[in-house]
């Protein structure tokens, strides 16, 4: 039978979660209720430091701060979704809420993907360029930087929620995912599809490919200008002042490259568990991710820490 002959206005759509697991519902909504109220936390502190401490208002605490304003902004656009779909099985969301979430997700990764490079190339003109940096990194470069990431983002998420959004859509309108993710919307398209996958490869390769590639280019840099410096303590402080940053890439491009990279399975069985975990690497991706940013940050820099003393140390004084 024709698809196309089954098509009618789709008013919503029905997000199926965990609710083949019902035993896991109860446990990862506690789980991701603590998650999110430390991103909220963790994040919600690293953007009041950098605002507040005046030591910290340089080229490579803006870009922190807007990764933490990203990453509050990514996981509130799903996060209250997930935890809703674990206590009302089979959660239907609206045809325009659906929207809505996929493109602030799709905004809030790709803008992630070019931030983490605009701060590879921070760190790169730092250490190797270190006489020409406040030049290179001045305010009249760095604020355009940032907001370019959040402009090419947020261009990139119009073109693909367009354009995934306009398709027909048939059947029971049931998404096997927590959320209006793109892959699992555009599965009950019924025409087709064509050009969503030639957008989402090109949208791939300029928010995926080249900000890795220029990552990779600029620590290549970065490790060569270190090893060069003759002592053991100027080698270390050199390296602690982008470790942190370079711990947010591998976490976060590591965690993209294992669930879209890995094997599919062929049989039922291996299938279904494979439906599960890919359930719950998304799961990680979109809410452990954020919330081990402020947690690297805090631990590996030495200015946040610094300055988030200060703030409970002047919190305490006017108590």
């Amino acid at each position: 039978m024709d698809r196309s002959n089954e098509t009618s206005p789709v008013m919503g759509f029905i997000l199926l979660g965990l609710s083949a697991h019902p035993k896991l519902e109860k446990t990862f909504f506690v789980l991701i209720l603590l998650m999110y109220l430390v991103i909220l936390l963790g994040n919600g502190v690293l953007i009041l430091v950098t605002l507040l401490d005046s030591h910290l208002h340089t080229p490579m605490y803006l870009f922190l701060g807007n990764l933490s304003f990203l990453d509050i902004c990514y996981t509130t656009s799903s996060v209250p979704l997930i935890l809703d779909s674990f206590l009302i099985p089979r959660k239907t969301i609206s045809f325009s809420a659906c929207a809505v979430q996929m493109f602030l997700s799709f905004a809030m990764g790709a803008t992630e993907c070019v931030l983490l490079s605009m701060m590879a190339f921070d760190r790169y003109v730092a250490i190797c360029n270190p006489l020409r940096y406040p030049v290179v990194m001045s305010k009249a470069v760095y604020v355009p930087m940032a907001a370019g990431s959040w402009a090419a983002g947020i261009t990139n998420s119009v073109v693909q929620t367009s354009l995934a959004m306009r398709l027909p859509f048939c059947g029971d309108s049931v998404i096997n995912h927590f959320t209006c993710e793109i892959l699992a919307v555009l599965k009950l398209a019924c025409a087709d599809i064509s050009i969503n996958v030639i957008s989402m490869v090109v949208a791939n390769m300029i928010f995926l490919a080249i900000p890795v590639l220029f990552i990779f280019v600029s620590y290549v840099f970065i490790l060569a200008t270190i090893l060069r410096i003759p002592s053991a303590e100027g080698r270390k402080k050199a390296f602690s002042t982008c470790s942190a940053h370079l711990t947010v890439v591998i976490v976060f491009y590591g965690t993209i490259l294992f669930m879209y990279g890995k094997p599919k399975s062929k049989d039922t069985l291996g299938a279904d568990k494979q439906d599960l975990a890919d359930k719950l690497i998304s799961l990680f991706y979109g809410v452990v991710t954020p919330m081990l940013n402020p947690i690297i940050y805090s631990l590996r820099n030495k200015d946040v820490k610094t300055a988030v003393r200060n703030m409970v140390a002047q919190k305490h004084l006017t108590e």
